[in-house]
């Protein structure tokens, strides 16, 4: 799983060619801190059909709200540099994220 922040998430995320997960977190954030190590352990389980990343949006609040995240926690997919779905707080369950990954896998 790669953190990335506001100087890597263009290269990283925007640039990459293919599928890219990103797990929006925040540090005062309880249900991201729950999720974290299910999404860690997606990360381990399909890192090699899909890249997966995590970006920290307590260090970086303009970038997440340019990328219209504005609630947490967003567990995005994106494809060539643009987000095609996502989950929004009380949607992301552990069932859901999983879905959703295994659908652009």
């Amino acid at each position: 799983m790669l953190e990335v922040d506001k100087s890597t998430f263009e290269t990283e995320v925007l640039g990459a060619e293919g599928k890219v997960f990103v797990d929006f977190f925040g540090d005062g954030c309880e249900p991201c801190k729950a999720l974290m190590p299910f999404v860690h352990e997606l990360a381990d389980k399909y890192g090699d059909k899909i890249k997966f990343c995590s970006l920290n949006t307590t260090k970086a609040r303009r970038l997440a709200i340019g990328q219209k995240v504005l609630g947490l926690p967003v567990m995005a997919i994106y494809e060539n540099g643009a987000k095609v779905e996502e989950l929004i707080k009380e949607d992301c369950t552990e069932e859901a994220i999983e879905a959703l990954v295994q659908k652009h896998i």
